[in-house]
């Protein structure tokens, strides 16, 4: 579990020809759609037990897990439920991880769990490679402050306990070239662009969303994002039930580069299974060929990281 490879390379415009094909192209994807608890050992457990549901009883090769799924998304639980990602032996959810992956070939989207670095907080995704090895992780880009509450909603100001992560992630698996989010990240399109340009297959939103905004938007920001990227999202919740300052919206989804729901959970505990086909990305890319429409004349995708970088 030494070696994390984090691919942050930029890109000024998109990318142009023909989509690269990774190792495999067709694939099942499960999503583990989890109740969570106060009890930090019993969410471990209940996570194992369903990535090993889907991995070995249905069947799928690359397993997502939801946002903070060891720990209540709440702010006053997040520095108790941390780990430090520097000292693996004493982070047991990230060991769970590496030992499942690496138990039964799997890669793993770790939906993310509070990092505690050298008194920090951030909300993490760590990704597994099938040899237990972690391959790359996400900070939280974007965190959820909720100004004056909706009716019936509570406040909620993440910042006040986490820090903001500061790059975007893109990992190199056998299931191809995956961008990952956490929840409120997917708000933002730029994000969801620079994936594409960098050649993203599929974006990857573990994510805790309410139930005002899971209703409004939690399907339509999905929907939006594969569409206007021509690729595959995935998304994962934990469930309505769990414990929480808010009530969680639940309905992990799959969405097809068409926009089209693929699968979907309703809000209960569930081990949703998807069959992802990046075919399909080629053929929408080949019917509407967008990267050809664009007006790079008028308007150009510039990446500031890579700006900054050559400077």
């Amino acid at each position: 579990m030494a070696s994390i490879s984090n691919r942050t390379v930029a890109a000024q415009s998109f990318v142009s020809g023909p989509l690269q094909m990774p190792k495999i192209t067709q694939f099942k994807i499960g999503i583990c759609q989890l109740k969570v608890t106060t009890e930090k050992s019993g969410n471990i457990f209940k996570a194992r037990n369903m990535v090993v549901q889907a991995a070995a009883e249905q069947g799928a090769s690359l397993i997502l897990l939801p946002e903070m799924w060891n720990c209540p998304y709440s702010t006053d639980m997040f520095a108790k439920f941390s780990e430090d990602f520097n000292d693996i032996e004493s982070a047991p959810s990230l060991l769970m991880l590496s030992e499942v992956a690496s138990s039964f070939g799997v890669t793993i989207i770790g939906g993310s769990i509070p990092e505690n670095d050298a008194g920090q907080l951030y909300n993490t995704c760590c990704v597994f490679g099938p040899n237990g090895e972690l391959m790359a992780k996400h900070r939280k880009i974007h965190l959820f402050d909720m100004g004056k509450p909706l009716p019936g909603e509570v406040q909620f100001k993440e910042s006040d306990n986490i820090s903001a992560g500061e790059k975007p992630t893109v990992v190199d698996t056998d299931f191809g070239c995956i961008g990952i989010g956490i929840c409120h990240d997917i708000r933002f399109p730029e994000l969801a662009m620079s994936y594409s340009a960098r050649g993203a297959h599929l974006i990857c939103y573990p994510g805790a969303f309410n139930m005002s905004t899971g209703a409004a938007l939690w399907e339509l920001e999905q929907r939006t994002r594969a569409v206007d990227n021509q690729l595959y999202v995935a998304s994962c919740s934990p469930s309505r039930d769990s414990a929480s300052s808010y009530m969680i919206w639940g309905h992990s989804t799959v969405v097809g580069p068409m926009g089209e729901i693929i699968a979907t959970t309703g809000h209960e505990e569930s081990v949703l299974i998807a069959e992802i086909d990046y075919a399909a990305i080629q053929r929408t890319r080949e019917s509407l060929a967008l990267e050809s429409h664009r007006r790079k004349d008028i308007y150009q995708f510039i990446d500031l990281l890579r700006e900054s970088s050559n400077s």
